[in-house]
């Protein structure tokens, strides 16, 4: 999302806090939050670009530490990122716009000089930065649900789930939207419910495992954007593997590294990007090895190009999205 669209405004209650944040570099928030999104019908996550609930912006709810918070973020032609959030939650939710978006993410250490086609494909996405959400337990479950299923059905499981024990987004959110279970809720979800939402009893013990240790895995944020004390502690819950570990460090602490082997896909969409043709997971990993440091960057940048995965083709072609 660039410019804020040319709907007019709807009004909306006084925010229990606000503020303006000037980003130090273009961010994108489509780009930046495209990854959060749980598909159609998600009620954690709306965009709203006709303006039909306010500024044209975007909607998501937050399980803070200070409790729940409705968070709306609108941008500017300048850049300027408008935030105003409502609930108990509303002033840490403010404070993590910054870090949401990107801010402390780094990507100087990147060279790409000896790969023209992904420097360019970079150039033409200089709003993508790396998201830190600052909620691991959130980012965990959500990634636990996708284990071993089709995303479309994972999507589903979240929908129902969040939807059934989530609590009503507090402030002016648009209807439907819900804040994510709290831990305790969590646990006390009882198996035929899991079973209704579609997920099988190996990944709901793992659900309610993370919630049993949300306070532990919460405390991982101190440790910084990753790396593998994080992806340790993550995988010392029972049914939390390399995977699942990956998706959610990705996501929760911003690790512009981890990448998530195991995928089902990815190592084909990296192998036709960077060779023309697929590979398996150890291909990728050695493919991805120059850029160490950055390799979750790099997919990232890879999948934000347009680059879609060829039934025969050559390598990666370059999408230009500046004007989307």
């Amino acid at each position: 999302m660039g410019a804020a669209g040319t709907a007019t405004a709807v009004s909306l209650p006084a925010a229990v806090a606000s503020t303006v944040w000037s980003p130090a570099d273009p961010v994108d928030l489509r780009l930046v939050l495209s990854q959060l999104g749980r598909g159609p019908g998600d009620p954690t996550l709306v965009w709203d670009l006709a303006g039909r609930h306010g500024v044209p912006g975007v909607w998501r709810t937050l399980r803070t530490p200070e409790g729940p918070a409705t968070l709306h973020l609108a941008q500017t032609a300048s850049g300027d990122v408008h935030a105003r959030a409502w609930g108990p939650g509303a002033e840490w939710a403010i404070d993590g716009v910054p870090e949401l978006l990107g801010a402390g993410d780094d990507p100087s250490g990147l060279d790409l000089s000896g790969a023209p086609a992904l420097a360019e494909a970079a150039r033409r996405l200089p709003g993508l930065r790396l998201a830190r959400v600052g909620l691991v337990v959130e980012m965990l479950v959500a990634a636990i649900l996708e284990q071993k299923v089709t995303v479309k059905e994972a999507h589903a499981s979240w929908r129902r789930l969040v939807r059934r024990y989530g609590e009503p987004a507090p402030g002016p959110a648009p209807e439907g939207m819900r804040v994510f279970p709290d831990p305790h809720t969590w646990r006390r979800i009882p198996s035929w419910e899991w079973h209704r939402a579609g997920v099988d009893p190996r990944r709901s013990r793992t659900c309610v495992e993370a919630a049993r240790v949300a306070s532990s895995l919460e405390r991982t944020l101190d440790l910084g954007r990753g790396g593998p004390e994080v992806h340790a502690r993550l995988r010392t819950v029972v049914g939390v593997g390399i995977w699942t570990a990956a998706e959610t460090s990705q996501r929760a602490h911003g690790d512009p590294d981890e990448v998530s082997v195991g995928d089902y896909h990815l190592h084909d969409i990296v192998g036709w990007a960077l060779t023309g043709g697929p590979v398996d997971d150890d291909g990728m990993l050695e493919l991805l090895e120059p850029w160490r440091g950055h390799r979750q960057r790099v997919v990232r940048i890879i999948l934000a190009s347009g680059f879609r995965k060829p039934r025969f083709g050559p390598k990666m072609t370059i999408q230009d999205h500046r004007g989307h």
